[in-house]
Parts: C-alpha cells; structure tokens; sequence
C-alpha cells in the first residue's frame, strides 16, 4: 500500500534489520569522507523495544569501524527507545541513568534526546513511554581504541554499578595477579578507585582504555581472558571435586 501511495519514491524491504546489509541500501554517489558535513542519508526508526539495545550497538559498532551505513559517511540517525533506554544513552556523568549505553554512544556521537511521545500515542499502547534520540558520529571519536576494547573495559567498570569501579575494573584480569595489575591500571590512568561508574567521565574511561590496551599489547592473553568464564571453571572444579572423592572402607572406620 505505502509502495502504491508514493510510486517510484518508496522502496519496501521485507527483512530483518538487525541482518540487513545497510551498506547496499543507498546510492553510491550519496557518499561523503568522514570529515565532511554528514551525507543526505538518515535512518529513521520506530524500534521494537526488543531489538532497539542489540541494534544500536550493532550500528555504534559500524560509526567505530565506519562501515555498513556508514560508509557513506557520518550518517545521522533519529531512533524511538524505551524512555529509560533513551535516558541511558543521553545521562551524563554522576546521572541516575549514568550506563554502559552511555559510554559506548557518547564516545563516538553526539546523542541528544528529541522529546518523549507518551505511551498512548501508540496502538497498542505500550505500558512505559517512548523517546525519539537523535544521533549524529563524532569525526574524532572520544576513546580511540577498538569498539571491542572500549566495550569490554565499559561493561566490566559497569559490572557492579553500585560499588567503587575498582570491583568491575578488577573483573579484566586474571585471579593470579588481579590486586597487582588492577592497582597497576588504575593508578597510571589516574582513576580515583573510591568512584562509582557512574560517576566516572569520558576522559577517565579513556585513561583506563588507553592503558588497558597497552597492558593487552604486553600481555595478548589479557583481552581474551574472560571473568565469567572463569567463575564458571572455577564452580565445576569445585563441583568435581566434591563428587570424585569415593567413600572410604569401613573397615577404616573401625579401626
């Protein structure tokens, strides 16, 4: 019906976003270098609350590598998020809603929440409200290092919100060695460790994923080392051990 309302300047994709390939999805001669003024090129989307976290990381993850839509250049998008998701991408420092999403949009664009459509705006009405954030890729991003580098320090600083950083940051390191080398980042970052994440700025977060990645250079099995995945060993050993001691004879007892 849209393609029959609007002939020859609408083109319908029945697909699935978060696979579609976006790089292909425009004129090639639309293109602009990074440096220029964003192109005439703009994703506009009413997300489904499901897919709206997953899918901006996936598009923040493409403004870092500079491909998929954003090839063409700094394109700019607008996009409908939960409220409270919109509050975490646009919060500032010491904020309620002060987050991973935070870091990871702000370092690389300059996010700004439109305004919020109120829930009975929609059919039918979703039970929290809805806000439109506008988003536009920063020619020099905030932390200048690989969107997964930045990613893993973030969500491990935010991994305990409440406590000081010092607890989520000390989840990057190995347990032998962990008080050592967690004490070793957070001091040449010069990164109070009594901070909340929340409470932490752009510039310190940048200390902290300039010198993790220099810590990961010296030592490569730095970055592939995974914290949960070591919990996990850790409580199947345990599981195994409690279970592979055999009982022993009787006979043993009685003596």
């Amino acid at each position: 019906m849209l393609s029959e309302a609007a002939p020859g300047k609408v083109r319908i994709v029945h697909g699935d976003i978060l696979t579609y390939k976006m790089e292909k999805a425009f004129p090639k001669h639309l293109k602009k270098n990074w440096e220029d003024e964003p192109p005439d090129i703009h994703i506009i989307g009413n997300l489904p609350f499901s897919v709206s976290t997953p899918l901006i990381i996936k598009w923040l993850e493409n403004v870092s590598k500079k491909d998929g839509p954003f090839i063409y250049g700094r394109t700019q998008m607008t996009l409908t998020f939960q409220k409270e998701v919109a509050e975490r991408l646009t919060d500032n420092p010491g904020g309620k809603q002060r987050s991973r999403l935070s870091i990871m949009a702000q370092h690389l664009c300059t996010v700004e929440k439109c305004f919020v459509i109120p829930g009975q705006a929609f059919v039918p009405k979703p039970e929290v409200d809805v806000a439109v954030v506008h988003f536009t890729p920063l020619v020099q991003p905030k932390i200048e290092q690989p969107f997964k580098l930045v990613e893993k320090v973030v969500q491990s600083a935010f991994q305990f919100r409440r406590k000081y950083c010092v607890r989520g940051i000390a989840t990057l390191f190995p347990e032998s060695g962990r008080l050592e080398r967690t004490e070793q980042l957070m001091m040449t970052a010069n990164v109070d460790p009594t901070l909340r994440p929340y409470q932490l700025s752009m510039s310190q977060f940048r200390n902290l994923c300039n010198t993790y990645r220099k810590m990961c250079d010296e030592d490569p099995s730095l970055f592939v080392y995974n914290y949960r995945e070591e919990l996990r060993q850790k409580k199947m050993r345990k599981s195994l051990e409690s279970t592979s001691h055999p009982e022993e004879p009787e006979e043993e007892y009685q003596l």
